[in-house]
């Protein structure tokens, strides 16, 4: 994320002002990013009641401090591209604000002019979640409880869908959405027979692949891996599909599920705080604050440290140690 302190008005009612709470923004101002911002990492772990903390592994913020979701920002640049951001807000033991934060979800380049056109503080929740929701593209093959592959978008609730580790379970319910395929919406191809896999599998960029290693060639010290397919972009077997538009499908169980897709063990829908938003009202109240199988992360300790995977041959040692 920015700092909201690194985007400033360059021009409109707020000129000179930094990047501030939604209250204080005003439609047409023009933006831009300071030259030689960076984004740096906002760590954040559930803190119940539809909140979050930032967590301890982070690069901004005070650990422990509670967050808030201010709004969704729309901007739109020159070209008439539009850009939408998260605004999220740190609040102090006194609940006073101490840090305002951007999450771009797409690409801010410096010096350039960012109409504001969009003050959204009603489904900054729901897009927060769509980009943690994990998601497979449209045309997908899911491993069938016969054995049969079929396409994604021909399941329907109640299927049975193999599991690696419950057996057949049944789908609870399938979520379906349209985005830009920009920024943290920009899927990631994992080319065939990258990770053994019959054909290209296309996932959103924070889902998770299970990886057994036979032999521990990445040096994790553990035989089962959670990999997030961003952490294996390479720009050969597997990149990222930037540009145009992606179908992506959610599939939700009663519990956290491996299942398999294109042959690869990839993650189910996980159900927390930040996904939640992303289900239909009536489902989301009927789910209730606690849903085992769900708030038991069943695959807890199972995610590989990013830094063992910032090699370009990291999908390459991940097949290899799958297959012995």
């Amino acid at each position: 994320m920015f700092r909201a302190g690194d985007m400033f008005a360059s021009d409109g009612a707020n000129m000179g002002d930094r990047l501030s709470f939604a209250t204080e923004l005003v439609l047409d101002d023009i933006y831009q990013i300071e030259p030689g911002a960076q984004t740096r990492r906002l760590s954040l772990e559930d803190a119940r009641g539809g909140l979050f903390r930032v967590a301890e592994d982070t690069d901004l913020g005070v650990p422990g401090a509670t967050l808030h979701l201010d709004s969704a920002l729309t901007f739109m640049s020159p070209d008439g591209q539009t850009t939408e951001a998260i605004l999220l807000v740190e609040v102090d033991a006194q609940g006073l604000a101490s840090g305002i934060y951007l999450l771009p979800l797409t690409v801010l380049v410096p010096r350039l002019d960012y109409r504001l056109v969009g003050i959204d503080t009603e489904t900054q929740r729901q897009k927060f979640g769509q980009v943690g929701a994990v998601s497979f593209v449209r045309g997908t093959h899911i491993t069938l409880s016969s054995g049969e592959q079929r396409p994604i978008e021909e399941l329907q609730v109640g299927d049975r869908i193999l599991t690696r580790d419950d057996g057949v379970q049944k789908i609870r319910w399938i979520g379906q959405n349209t985005v830009r395929a920009v920024g943290e919406f920009a899927p990631i191809c994992i080319r065939a027979g990258t990770l053994s896999n019959t054909n290209d599998l296309i996932v959103s960029p924070e889902h998770k692949l299970f990886v057994y290693q036979r032999n521990d060639e990445l040096g994790a010290g553990r035989s089962e891996l959670l990999v997030k397919a961003r952490h294996l972009v390479n720009g050969d077997s597997v990149r990222r599909l930037d540009g145009g538009f992606v179908d992506y499908f959610q599939l939700l169980f009663d519990g956290h599920q491996i299942i398999y897709a294109e042959g690869i063990a990839a993650e189910s829908m996980l159900i927390d705080s930040r996904t939640k938003a992303v289900l239909p009202p009536d489902l989301s109240r009927a789910l209730g604050e606690v849903i085992p199988g769900h708030s038991d992360l069943p695959h807890a300790g199972l995610d590989v440290n990013e830094a063992l995977l910032r090699r370009p041959d990291a999908a390459a040692l991940l097949r290899k140690a799958s297959t012995g």
